[in-house]
């Protein structure tokens, strides 16, 4: 049946785009009349890759417009990281740019003293790949990893490099390659030993691996980015979608490849052409923006319906293995996360299932028994519900985890409190702090290296709304009071 249903959502792709309306209006540009089926189709094919662009660009000008660098953490992420939404504050990251074009560029690694570790490569059209991870047994000893894409200058798939262990074929030019660690942060020593290891990965190219100098890759420019996805949208989205058609591999068999090109196709936007702002279809901006800004409002509402919790195990995962619809909501809830088998993302609700506001005050309370049944470990982050960020605040303090720092009860279980003033006698490790405003939030428990056969029968918790007196669970309170 699902296959029935692909072979008619491109169809229809095929069918909406063939009756897309041109109006002369100069010598220089059509402008193109899209009707609403039509630009709601072009925004949803297009969100994967417009999410991941803006992303990997708003790193490469955090990096100073640098490319084949990585940069380790050294602390935590706080509030101030506004290049990607919903990122976590559990792991430190070592993020690499990475530009094939030219050369094969070869990736570096130490053995790791951390029970987690990911790799994960990600190139415009946000379809993750794993190829290392501790679960898989990795990360044991050094190694070295060659990354090329299909149009890499100079290099055949296939050929065997002496000295690399390991060969990596990207969907794209430019690709986001991210470690996670657990940095073991309540080990001082074992935190310094890792933060070390993750200061010496690096990336080299071929060329220099084997002696010589680096090919120059300076010699493209880079569409603008969007401090949103609907700025892009709003503002240079046959633009971007140009330079991402010329820097992706499509696959002639994939349907959802297939889709995204012949929806652009009409417009004058295919592979391998240099964009001219005179020769493409002129769109109708505005509207656009408007329908992209509509698109992730609905997602984001849908976040407490028992059908995006079905989506979240087939999130972020590899070519061929998504539909349309789950890419569409892992671009716009937040991109580049990782599977199920590394890490589940799930959106803690409410008792009576109304958003979060930081009008009020919330404790999410777990038994011992009802404790995440991750193998690795579980947090909990709270957000600002329209931007996915981290909430300032004096104390730094985002999450609830093992790293970020937690206090279990006598009896094992756990109290998590959100709320702008610390209640008397919560430890401090559990206080995720507010500003009383009227402003949307939501938290999210990340699970690493879940159990997934006991999350077949493990019940998702909920959290309590209470007023000042934090009225308890058990009590059967599902309303909200907002605090004098």
């Amino acid at each position: 049946m699902r296959y029935v249903v692909l072979i008619k959502a491109f169809t229809s792709a095929i069918v909406l785009l063939a009756t897309i309306v041109f109006v002369d209006t100069s010598a220089k540009a059509q402008q193109a009349t899209l009707n609403d089926h039509q630009i709601d189709n072009l925004v949803r094919r297009s969100y994967q890759y417009v999410a991941m662009y803006n992303v990997i660009h708003k790193f490469a000008l955090k990096f100073g417009g640098r490319w084949n660098v990585c940069v380790a953490d050294t602390q935590l992420k706080d509030h101030t990281t506004r290049e990607i939404a919903r990122p976590n504050n559990d792991t430190l990251y070592i993020t690499c740019l990475v530009d094939v074009r030219k050369d094969p560029v070869i990736l570096e690694m130490p053995a790791f003293d951390s029970k987690y570790v990911s790799l994960m490569n990600t190139a415009y059209d946000h379809y993750v790949n794993i190829p290392m991870a501790t679960s898989l047994g990795d990360f044991g000893k050094p190694e070295r990893m060659l990354i090329y894409s299909a149009r890499t200058e100079g290099y055949k798939k296939g050929t065997k490099v002496k000295g690399i262990d390991r060969y990596f074929e990207a969907t794209g030019d430019f690709v986001s390659v991210v470690f996670r660690v657990m940095p073991h942060a309540n080990d001082q020593e074992r935190f310094k030993r890792i933060v070390s290891q993750m200061q010496s990965v690096k990336l080299v190219t071929l060329v220099e691996f084997r002696g010589g100098k680096a090919k120059p890759i300076n010699d493209i420019k880079f569409p603008p980015v969007g401090k949103t996805d609907a700025d892009i949208y709003g503002n240079n989205l046959l633009q971007v979608m140009q330079f991402v058609f010329n820097h992706t591999t499509f696959d002639p068999k994939d349907k959802l490849d297939q889709a995204v090109l012949a929806a652009y196709k009409p417009l004058g936007v295919v592979p391998g052409r240099k964009f001219d702002a005179t020769k493409v279809a002129t769109i109708d901006s505005a509207k656009m923006r408007k329908t992209a800004e509509q698109i992730a409002t609905q997602v984001l509402a849908s976040a407490s319906t028992p059908e995006f919790r079905k989506k979240l195990q087939s999130l972020f995962l590899s070519k061929g293995q998504m539909t349309l619809d789950v890419l569409l909501t892992q671009s716009i809830v937040g991109p580049i996360g990782q599977p199920a088998s590394q890490a589940l993302y799930r959106p803690i609700q409410t008792v009576d299932g109304k958003p979060m506001n930081a009008m009020h005050d919330y404790v999410i309370r777990m038994s011992a028994m009802d404790l995440p049944p991750a193998k690795a470990f579980w947090s909990v982050t709270f957000y600002d519900t329209q931007n996915g960020f981290f909430i300032p605040n004096e104390r730094k303090k985002y999450s609830v985890g093992e790293n970020a720092g937690m206090k279990l009860n006598k009896d094992g279980g756990i109290e998590i409190y959100i709320a702008a003033s610390k209640p008397k006698g919560v430890p401090e490790e559990n206080w995720l702090p507010i500003e009383r405003k009227d402003e949307a939030i939501d938290a999210m428990l990340r699970l690493y290296i879940p159990d997934m056969e006991k999350m077949k029968t493990w019940k998702h918790q909920k959290r309590n709304c209470s007023s000042n007196a934090w009225v308890p669970t058990s009590e059967g309170r599902t309303g909200c009071e907002t605090p004098a």
